[in-house]
Formats: structure tokens, sequence, C-alpha cells
């Protein structure tokens, strides 16, 4: 199997992205194997090790950022390592853009002429509360110039969510109801690539590409937090050649 995953859309030429999987690292036990993030427990020199590897296949190191569920973005050329943001915009050729996730819905963009790439971390609370629209207002491109890609999140038969989640995201589109399928015990099954979507739609970015993973069900291929709680995160990116 492999360890990266290309992503499946017409990206312009010298726009770049790849998603890792838990593939092909040197992690060990909840971690294996490809874990990408500092802040899990994991050994921090398998953690190095693992980023080392990551790095030769990307022009530059990626500004990893604190993510806390919210809608802040940064700019790669200004930003520090660790900076709390939830998504990341780069302009010039070599900065990578980079978010990692384990269940959470990763959200690559790119603009038509290949001017500018972001990608954002897009759990239910950065979703409902708006960090698709901060994204797109950072790339200061017409979204109908946009191409978005879905990287790999719970699936809509796994993220059982309660009605309070679902009022979040119906309160301010009723078309997001149609999202969520009822359960017998008051709870809801949420699908996160149809919401995400939907933002997107609502801004007027109508090509969407990727979905379709399970992060929580693929668990060869994938970390999940909601399956496992200690686990390792994958990382998704996109650059400018």
């Amino acid at each position: 199997m492999s360890e990266w995953i290309i992503p499946d859309w017409p990206a312009p030429p010298g726009v770049r992205a790849l998603v890792t999987t838990r593939e092909g690292g040197v992690s060990a036990g909840p971690f294996a194997s490809m874990n990408l993030a500092a802040h899990v427990g994991d050994d921090p020199a398998a953690v190095v090790e693992n980023r080392r590897r990551l790095r030769a296949q990307i022009p530059a190191e990626p500004v990893w950022l604190t993510q806390v569920h919210g809608v802040r973005v940064v700019d790669v050329a200004s930003a520090f390592h660790g900076a709390e943001a939830d998504a990341a915009v780069a302009r010039e050729p070599g900065a990578a853009c980079a978010v990692l996730t384990a269940d959470c819905l990763p959200l690559l963009l790119c603009d038509e002429a290949g001017a500018a790439v972001a990608a954002a971390h897009a759990g239910w609370r950065g979703l409902a509360g708006g960090v698709i629209e901060a994204t797109v207002r950072a790339m200061g491109v017409a979204p109908e110039r946009l191409l978005a890609y879905l990287g790999p999140a719970i699936g809509p038969q796994a993220f059982e969510v309660g009605p309070e989640v679902r009022e979040a995201f119906v309160s301010h589109s009723p078309a997001a109801a149609a999202a969520f399928s009822p359960k017998a015990d008051g709870k809801w099954l949420a699908d996160l690539y149809r919401l995400a979507t939907q933002r997107l739609g609502a801004l007027g970015v109508v090509r969407v590409f990727g979905g379709g993973c399970c992060s929580y069900h693929e668990a060869e291929r994938f970390y999940s937090y909601r399956r496992d709680k200690v686990t390792g995160r994958m990382a998704s990116l996109i650059w400018m050649e």
C-alpha cells in the first residue's frame, strides 16, 4: 500500500499536493508508523525521522501549525512554526502549506492559474465557525477560479454527533440538514464531505474533488482519533513548484 496519496484533481501545472497515510514511517505502537504530529505522545525522535522522510518529498519544510479548531489563517511567508491557526496560504513557489488530521477534514485549495494555494483543517467546529470562508477570503482569488480537494476524513457512516452539532449548521443554512441522518438514540450521523461541499458551493467554489474515504473504517490506512483516541496524525500538503 502506498504511503502517499497524490490527489486526483485537475490542478494547474506547477501545483503539487500529497496526503500521507499511516504507512512508511518509524513510529511504533498506536502511532505506527508515519505519525507526523509532535503533540500526541509519540517518541520525539520518531516524529523527527518521519518528518525527515516527508521533507524529502517536498521543496521546503512546511510551517507546522498549532491547530485549535478555529478559523485563523496564516501566510506561510511570514508565519512561524507552532503558529496558532487552522489554515495556511502561500503565494510563492517552494512554500508548503500543511495541516494535520485524524478524522477532521483536510481541505486543499488552489487557483486555476497556479498563483495561490492553501490548506485548511476543518473539523465540525472549524466548518461551523467558518474556516473555509476565512481561507477562501485569505487567498484573495475569485472563488469561481478555485479548485478544492477534500482529503481523508471520518465518513458519514461513522461520524456520530449530538443535536447541538446539527443545529450549529442548520441555523447557518437550512440546506445543511441534508448532511445529517437521524439515529434512534437522538444522535445524528454527519457528513463532513457534504457540509464542506455546501460551504464551498455557497461561496462559488464548485470544482470540488476528493472525498469518499473514511479514516474511521480504513484502520490500516488512516489514523482516527474517534476510533483509537491515542493515535497519530496524517499530513495534507500543497505547494507551488
